[in-house]
């Protein structure tokens, strides 16, 4: 298969230089190559139940076994959303962690206390080729904590392909043509927007995608927000929570919104009964998986705003691989050279072969397939264009509050309004900024 070298370019997380990170300890060649048998050492990984984190955990399994002889890594599920937070926080504060495990990156990574949970990576040579963009995503003070499980993820809309040949519709730029969209598509018996409420995270999107929009607005919103100087019920934040409530008042939404999952929704996009699904990219290896044609049929494109001389994407960073501080002696090396071996190009490998990528990945030397579906090629279009893409706003603040699904869920039901909830999820991240202990809040 012909390869190329595809890296995000334009996800700056700071408006300083990250500097460079001191490492010392294990040569990258100790940690990442199987120099040494494993002497039927046992490693543990807890990992998010979704399909593309369990593939992408097997692809990293395989890799490290093969590579380090007498090893065996066991891999345990978690659920996603707040209950699988919850097991992760219960976890690491009673000490019965695994070995390492995998979780977010930005603002959930800081409220996982890491300086008090989590071993540092600084003394391994392990993070050497991983690229600043990421490193910023899993730091606290000085140090940092996690190693790249992943790819680059694209937020926005994934869209059936067909349905717009066959309805001579273009891809919108502008929120205005989105919904001139939709109806035209609601005319044609397909449901224009596909929403998944049985699984409450992926109803946050249309919220959380729109920063992008919200950041051309105001580059210096997420640093205003971090102290306090803004809010989601004022312009331009308001807008993803009324684009939800729009969708929801136009009767654009599959009929089933409140009982389907993220399975039916990916059907129903790959079927063609949906038009539109708010959703991130990391789901596509599993829509390929099911529905194989989807690599054709299936784009993306960013959740428009209202200028459409500024249209991108909002980018998300995807997950680290954490070792908890629970994890020692043997075992802690252990972790550390599995770590590793994940910041490295063979650990790359090792993803692609077991999934599909949907995005660039975050270490240098990291290759991928020229033969990439449309959905991704979209994603690495906006990754090379100057300026169209942003952050996802948790990478840029550690303000995040635990209530959002929930809240997205009410809005995008009916249940509640934009206003409100905006003005409730002002309220929650508040909470959670006070115990973050940040200037500006109490």
């Amino acid at each position: 298969m012909t390869r190329k070298n595809l890296r995000p370019r334009l996800l700056p997380l700071t408006s300083v230089a990250v500097a460079a990170v001191a490492l010392a300890g294990c040569s990258a060649g100790d940690l990442r190559s199987g120099d040494s048998e494993g002497d039927g050492q046992t490693l543990t990984f807890l990992v998010d139940n979704t399909e593309a984190s369990q593939k992408l955990a097997e692809g990293l399994k395989t890799g490290f076994e093969a590579a380090n002889e007498g090893v065996t890594v066991e891999i345990e599920a978690r659920p996603g959303g707040a209950e699988g937070d919850n097991i992760v926080k219960t976890r690491l504060s009673t000490g019965d962690m695994t070995d390492v495990f995998m979780y977010n990156t930005g603002s959930l990574f800081q409220q996982l206390d890491p300086a008090e949970n989590m071993v540092p990576l600084d003394d391994s040579a392990g993070l050497d080729d991983v690229q600043d963009t990421f490193l910023e995503t899993v730091k606290a003070g000085e140090d940092y904590y996690g190693a790249p499980f992943g790819t680059a993820v694209g937020g926005g809309i994934l869209y059936n392909r067909k349905v717009y040949d066959d309805l001579g519709l273009e891809v919108p730029k502008t929120w205005d043509e989105f919904m001139a969209n939709n109806e035209k598509i609601k005319a044609a018996g397909i449901a224009p927007v596909i929403q998944t409420y049985q699984d409450t995270w992926t109803s946050q999107l249309l919220v959380l995608a729109d920063f992008h929009n919200v950041a051309s607005s105001d580059p210096q919103w997420a640093d205003k927000y971090t102290k306090n100087q803004v809010k989601y019920s004022d312009e331009p934040a308001v807008n993803g929570f009324e684009h939800l409530q729009e969708v929801q008042e136009a009767g654009f939404l599959n009929e089933d919104f409140a009982s389907a999952t993220l399975d039916d929704g990916l059907a129903m996009l790959a079927k063609g009964e949906g038009a539109h699904y708010p959703i991130l990219t990391f789901t596509l290896g599993g829509l390929y998986s099911a529905f194989p044609e989807a690599e054709d049929e299936i784009g993306f494109f960013g959740e428009p705003g209202e200028d459409a001389s500024k249209a991108g994407a909002t980018i998300w960073t995807g997950g680290g691989v954490y070792i908890p501080t629970s994890t020692e002696g043997d075992k802690l090396d252990l972790a550390k050279k599995f770590a590793a071996f994940a910041a490295s190009p063979e650990g790359c490998d090792a993803q692609t072969e077991a999934y599909t990528p949907t995005g660039p990945y975050f270490v240098e030397g990291c290759d991928l397939p020229d033969d990439l579906p449309q959905a991704v090629q979209d994603v690495a279009a906006y990754l090379e264009q100057d300026g169209a893409t942003t952050p996802a706003l948790e990478f840029l603040s550690p303000v995040k509050g635990p209530a959002l699904e929930q809240i997205t869920v009410e809005v995008g039901s009916g249940i509640s309004t934009a206003d409100k909830g905006a003005a409730l999820y002002d309220e929650d991240v508040k909470k959670q900024a006070e115990q973050l202990g940040l200037p500006g809040w109490s």
